[in-house]
């Protein structure tokens, strides 16, 4: 048993199905835990709920929105939901604020609901490493002010005040997460998934958001899922982690390593830079977490950004057959 802090729980995990999630549910069903998932499919991948009915007798789905549908029809003897439903799209917040209030801090109360009225223990939550805006302090640790910049960035900030609040009104002990950039198999927006399919487009040819010189932290999913795990074996009411690698890469290097990794040749680089560097509105120039409080419990990541960056887009042509 890889994670033996969480043998016989029954556990919960909202988005299930989508991108950091089903990797989640992968872990937890390979060591045997009973899973439940709740996924709209909005985002999230039919595939993955078919293959783990198959394979595993523990798991359960349940399709359903968090702002719409009733939880009535869900088990209620859950130990720990994992809160990962949510709009994931930081540059769509500019265009459709209400979409992130709804699918983000609606959505996010409507599950505190269920927790508090079905005496959920634990309750976990990907927030992200964009509540913190443009901080003074690089890297960024955990008790730096949160100034966000975008309606996401606001939307997850407002998500942790809810949590908070919960955990110390009804005892639901809390664990949020705030991740730099997560990247790997499955992911289905972000850079390296633009500019894939911009080059599968126009292999000569590549727009890039922004100045370019826009410098992030970006985590291996993998890494990112071991430290969500290790987190839980903290105790305190309400606990915060930064999750991220320890370097970060500008956007024209990782323009350049998807060029050269997906083997092409002269490809001319077009910058759009209406946002002053950003590459849209509400978008952070630098991001750099300070990890040393998750490390601290034991987490160790296998991949620096550039390293899970050039993962994440060999992981994408073997699974294209390329």
């Amino acid at each position: 048993m890889h994670d033996t802090y969480l043998v016989n729980s029954n556990i919960l995990v909202t988005g299930g199905a989508g991108f950091i999630g089903s990797h989640l549910v992968d872990r937890l069903l390979a060591d045997n835990i009973n899973v439940d998932v709740i996924d709209n499919l909005s985002t999230g991948n039919i595939e993955h709920v078919n293959r783990w009915s198959n394979r595993y007798s523990g798991f359960k789905f349940f399709r359903l929105d968090l702002v719409t549908d009733s939880l009535d029809t869900l088990n209620n003897d859950y130990s720990i939901i994992f809160h990962l439903a949510a709009n994931p799209d930081v540059r769509s917040s500019s265009i459709n604020p209400r979409l992130h209030f709804e699918q983000n801090i609606l959505a996010t109360f409507n599950i505190l609901e269920y927790a508090r009225k079905h005496d959920i223990n634990t309750f976990v939550f990907t927030s992200s490493s964009t509540v913190y805006g443009e901080p003074e302090v690089i890297p960024t640790p955990e008790n730096t002010p949160l100034h966000p910049i975008s309606m996401y960035g606001a939307s997850k900030a407002a998500c942790e005040a809810l949590i908070c609040s919960y955990a110390h009104m009804y005892g639901i002990k809390s664990v949020i997460y705030r991740l730099a950039n997560v990247i790997g198999a499955r992911s289905t927006h972000g850079i390296i998934y633009d500019f894939i399919r911009k080059l599968q487009k126009d292999k000569n040819a590549l727009e890039i958001l922004g100045n370019g010189k826009q410098k992030k932290s970006y985590v291996h999913v993998s890494d990112c899922i071991d430290g969500m795990l290790i987190g839980l074996k903290n105790n305190s009411i309400v606990s915060v982690f930064n999750v991220g690698s320890d370097d970060y890469v500008d956007v024209l290097t990782i323009a350049e390593s998807t060029v050269n990794i997906l083997g092409l040749n002269n490809v001319k680089f077009r910058f759009i830079d209406n946002y002053d560097g950003r590459g849209w509105k509400g978008d952070v120039r630098v991001m750099l977490l300070d990890t040393s409080r998750l490390k601290s419990l034991g987490w160790k990541i296998r991949y620096n950004s550039k390293e899970a960056i050039e993962e994440t887009i060999r992981e994408w042509l073997l699974k294209n057959h390329i």
